[in-house]
């Protein structure tokens, strides 16, 4: 329930990248410096709290030991994962782009068997292969349909041209982000914090947003003050606060594909929080409709996915507590 309630939180600060580079695009910003000045402005704040906890080191040495898994999951984690993101906030406004990403939670649970966990037996620790999760599969395809409804009243309003670009890169972008970070998490083998692997992956990805700002001078020109201020926000709330949260989230659940899937899934109230924040910022009319059904189907989701990962805990709970208690028990005879 922690780690739920963490991801939800996380998902109100993540609502503020979709407002404002929608915010952004429509004052005349390019969606090249909306995603590069975002990871140069992450980059100097994830230094120092790295640095005052001492880490520097350790995410150094990590990053020498496997440099090339470090760049190809940093890349498929957040360039992969950004730039598209911030692209298809030129085409669609803020709650498509925000809908169209919750495909982020069925991508989570699918990718679930593509990879290993550690099992204690007596022989010794061994790898087994994650099982795919068909109740939170079931479960998220819920709040999937939840996103379809509130999506509806205004989708039709747009040209296909509209729909496909300011879809289909949302599309790249929620198979890029659950599995680069789910990698980098493999890499990293738990010899990591939250905040040492965030500032790590960014530090990897810098050369990549480099030569995108640098087509950026070229082709569209440096960006606006107000451009730079709104990035910056956008870097301290989501790319810093959320991002921070949501992996200390996942790194909670990483040995449980259920309680994983479900704090992916808290990524579905972003379309809540990016409705009510285009509407209080951007003047955008309120959802009615089919969107209020819409807006309860992700809620029952997200209490389903709660009650069923705290059932499954505790019913774990009882089953190592019971063995605990056969073990010490006295034989008799």
């Amino acid at each position: 329930m922690r780690e739920i309630l963490i991801g939800i939180f996380a998902s109100m600060f993540f609502a503020v990248t979709f407002i404002l580079n929608r915010s952004m695009e429509l004052a005349g910003g390019s969606w090249i410096w909306s995603s590069s000045l975002r990871f140069m402005f992450m980059i100097p704040f994830l230094f120092l709290i790295v640095l005052a906890r001492k880490n520097i080191k350790q995410v150094l040495l990590e990053i020498k030991k496997h440099p090339f898994q470090w760049v190809c999951w940093s890349f498929v984690g957040f360039v992969l994962f950004y730039a598209p993101l911030t692209f298809a906030a030129s085409y669609g406004p803020g709650w498509l782009v925000a809908g169209s990403w919750q495909l982020t939670i069925v991508a989570g649970t699918l990718l679930g068997p593509l990879f290993f966990h550690t099992v204690q037996t007596k022989e010794g620790t061994i790898s087994v292969r994650n099982t795919l999760q068909l109740k939170s599969f079931l479960i998220s395809l819920v709040i999937l349909l939840g996103v379809g409804l509130i999506q509806l009243q205004k989708a039709s309003q747009l040209s296909f041209h509209e729909l496909v670009l300011g879809v289909l890169p949302v599309l790249i972008a929620s198979v890029a982000y659950p599995l680069g970070n789910r990698k980098m998490m493999e890499v990293c083998g738990g010899r990591l914090d939250t905040f040492q692997r965030v500032f790590g992956m960014t530090l990897v990805s810098l050369p990549f947003w480099f030569i995108l700002s640098g087509f950026g001078i070229f082709s569209v020109g440096l960006p606006s003050s107000e451009q730079i201020l709104q990035s910056f926000i956008v870097a301290i709330c989501s790319g810093v606060i959320a991002t921070t949260l949501f992996f200390i989230a996942t790194d909670c659940s990483k040995n449980h594909q259920g309680k994983l899937a479900a704090v992916e899934a808290t990524q579905s109230t972003q379309v809540i929080f990016v409705i009510i924040g285009e509407t209080l910022l951007l003047s955008s009319p309120l959802p009615k409709g089919w969107t209020f059904i819409g807006l309860l189907l992700i809620i029952i989701g997200m209490l389903l996915h709660s009650y069923f990962t705290h059932k499954n805990h505790s019913q774990s709970d009882m089953k190592i507590l019971g063995k605990k208690l056969n073990s010490e028990a006295p034989i008799k005879g």
